[in-house]
């Protein structure tokens, strides 16, 4: 039975009501094989603030801010600021009739800038004005449970409203979160979208992941690399967000990368030594770095596993490299010509080497071999 919006909104606020009083105040114990009333992340954050010695009840005092503790927060994550500013320009034309603005801080959860705010003086604008300041501390630690510090614990996009808060202060927000990662993998901060004593519109948690998302790939082309490769599956749209971005130094190391290349390329930051163009793609990275200078529109390229993406190299930093024209004329065409034949079989080395009747091994060590003397 589908439920009027109204009748939806009592029956979600029952459902926190008693969730608060099971999970913070103990007051009642969950029947046998009873159904989750809230997202399980939310009992954690719940869970996490009781730990630090938390009580609902307790008054929240958004601290103070000096001008030069705001300025050392706003220089210590300028690069961060200078690539979201654009995002929040465009975010605050999108929200402007919703009364909800956008937050931006750290992985500590110090704000370190806002979006435009709802005009108004009045309690609204007053409750909004209390946290959106550079340099206030909202971390969870601080404010208790909110999407700031909820996104930041779980490093996933959540959607928290009123009495969901942990503290009945903070129960007249409402707001969205998604963290940010940064060029390495690492979370380096989070993008709220919160309204004051506002209606529930849960369709922001995706404009908010959507906005992170254009954050981190704008951090990510801003680094300095010799190479940056954009990678989407082939038939995708391209050109988006939704691509894949790895930022290759000339060497054919990878340096950088966004969440969508890491996730296409089952790659999971962090873990152990910093990747190669050879341990990714089933082809010689010099393929890109050609394809870069003759300014190819894409190319297609194989992976050990046997998928295939779509790849759109670009020279960025310093300009590639050419071969010495020293090199001998009759290894320059042979290498040449092994290179015409990955190509014409779209990267499918296996494919090439039967053309040209020589071992795929042979193909590898040749590319290898031209590439050690072309750079």
């Amino acid at each position: 039975m589908n439920l009027s919006p109204a009748a939806h909104s009592t029956e979600r606020s029952l459902a926190i009501s008693r969730a608060r009083r099971e999970w913070i105040d103990g007051d009642l114990a969950p029947p046998p094989g009873s159904v989750q009333r809230v997202e399980p992340w939310l009992t954690r954050s719940w869970q996490r603030c009781l730990a630090l010695g938390h009580r609902p009840q307790q008054r929240v005092v958004f601290d103070a801010v000096s001008a030069q503790s705001a300025h050392r927060v706003g220089e210590r994550h300028h690069e961060l600021v200078a690539a979201a500013r654009p995002v929040l320009d465009r975010l605050s034309r999108a929200i402007a009739d919703t009364r909800y603005f956008a937050i931006l801080t750290d992985a500590d959860g110090i704000v370190v800038d806002i979006g435009a705010l709802p005009a108004g003086g009045d309690a609204a604008g007053r409750h909004a004005r209390n946290i959106a300041r550079v340099g206030v501390d909202l971390s969870e630690r601080a404010v208790g449970t909110t999407a700031i510090g909820a996104a930041l614990a779980e490093r996933e996009s959540v959607w928290l409203h009123q009495g969901e808060h942990f503290f009945h202060d903070t129960s007249i927000y409402t707001c969205a979160g998604a963290p940010l990662f940064g060029p390495q993998g690492d979370c380096i901060g989070m993008l709220d979208l919160t309204g004051v004593q506002v209606a529930e519109r849960p369709e922001l948690r995706h404009l908010a992941v959507m906005s992170a998302r254009s954050i981190e790939n704008a951090l990510l082309c801003a680094q300095p690399c010799e190479l940056l490769l954009r990678i989407n599956w082939p038939g995708c749209v391209a050109g988006t967000d939704a691509d894949g971005l790895l930022c290759i130094d000339g060497e054919g190391r990878i340096t950088g990368a966004n969440l969508a290349a890491r996730q296409m390329l089952n790659q999971t930051p962090g873990t152990g030594r910093p990747l190669h163009c050879h341990d990714l793609f089933a082809m010689p990275p010099d393929m890109l770095f050609d394809a870069a200078r003759r300014g190819d529109a894409g190319i297609d390229v194989p992976l050990w596993s046997g998928l295939r993406i779509h790849a759109r190299p670009h020279a960025a930093g310093r300009a590639i490299h050419s071969a010495p024209s020293a090199r001998p004329a009759l290894r320059e065409a042979e290498i040449a010509m092994i290179r015409k034949a990955v190509t014409d079989a779209r990267g499918n080395v296996a494919e090439a080497a039967r053309a040209l009747g020589i071992s795929r091994a042979t193909v590898y060590r040749k590319l290898g071999r031209g590439k050690g003397k072309s750079r």
